[in-house]
């Protein structure tokens, strides 16, 4: 598999990554400007400028979306990446201005290391600073750099995600996803059924199924609200409408429902977002590219935790190979 998100012409993406702790954000540049749809799923989300995306209000293209860790004081990292874009005169024009469109979403990261170190200002400035058409670096970077997975037996039975890309071209168009994998459930390999990252066994040797433990009679631990989430961003060439583009993201999300078991819960904030860059000049059939969204989202959830790097207490899927298979599938 190869390709990332900036496989799709028009779209840069970079990274800034804490060194104090891990923590860090994503950002997407489209600096020609891109039509955008998202669509919400988790009960817990923590958003900047969704509403404008729906189809019903006026403005039709945005100039970035970011991601970030840092729970909701991470949203102050758009205003970094306004900075950027304004000072490069790239936004949309009103009056005497113009006015970068920075869509925003936020995932909680604060069990890692120091909770009053969050993403800023200057780290959302920092990410656009190192935005290229390079592949972006997978695992513990960017908004994926505190990612956690499996929390619904506690923290401390849990393991550490990441941030992941993909792009698979089908019929002239090219579709990529870079998503950010901080998910209360498990990640499961779609292929076998069974978890690759997740929550452990209480000796914290093994992985466990965490809904087939659930239905086993085992009660998880009560996770405190908006302590997750998954985000990304989809991107393709085609050209959409931002009807179409909010239901590519919708469609997108059954990439998720593939690969985190159980996902769209209380206490995650799942959000997707979808830009077309147009740059192929034409338009493709809405049904194709969202089954293509889901498939690239899906590949990019297992990148994530593939690429994750394990720290003290929080094992990454390349440390823990073993699986508990779950008993009554």
């Amino acid at each position: 598999m190869s390709g990332s998100i900036t496989s799709v012409p028009g779209i840069l993406c970079g990274h800034f990554t804490d060194t104090r702790r891990p923590t860090g954000c994503t950002v997407v540049l489209t600096p020609a400007g891109a039509v955008a749809g998202v669509d919400v799923r988790g009960a817990a989300p923590g958003t900047r400028e969704t509403e404008l995306l729906s189809p019903l209000n006026a403005v039709e293209k945005v100039h970035a979306v970011l991601l970030a860790g840092g729970s909701a004081f991470g949203l102050d990292a758009a205003g970094g990446v306004m900075r950027w874009l304004d000072e490069r005169g790239i936004g949309v024009r009103v009056g005497p201005a113009r006015v970068p469109i920075v869509p925003a979403a936020i995932l909680f990261d604060l069990f890692t290391g120091d909770p009053s170190i969050r993403p800023d200002a200057a780290a959302g400035y920092a990410a656009c600073e190192a935005a290229s058409n390079a592949p972006p670096v997978e695992g513990n970077v960017g908004a994926g750099a505190g990612a956690v997975v499996g929390k619904l037996f506690g923290i401390d039975r849990a393991m550490k995600g990441g941030i992941g890309t993909a792009a698979l071209a089908v019929s002239g168009f090219t579709v990529g996803a870079i998503v950010a994998v901080n998910a209360v459930g498990d990640v499961i390999d779609p292929a076998c059924g069974l978890p690759i990252a997740g929550a452990r066994t209480e000796d914290g040797r093994a992985l466990i199924h965490a809904t087939q433990a659930i239905l086993n009679g085992e009660t998880p631990r009560l996770i405190e609200p908006a302590s997750s989430t998954t985000l990304g961003i989809i991107a393709t060439d085609a050209v959409l409408t931002k009807a179409e583009a909010a239901k590519m993201s919708q469609m997108a999300h059954d990439g998720l429902a593939r690969t985190i078991d159980p996902v769209h819960t209380m206490t995650d904030g799942d959000t997707l977002f979808a830009l077309s860059t147009g740059a192929s000049g034409l338009r493709g059939h809405l049904s194709v590219l969202g089954a293509v969204a889901a498939r690239v989202t899906a590949i990019a959830v297992l990148r994530a935790v593939r690429a994750a790097v394990g720290l003290p207490g929080l094992p990454a899927a390349r440390d823990l190979l073993s699986s508990s298979p779950p008993a009554n599938r």
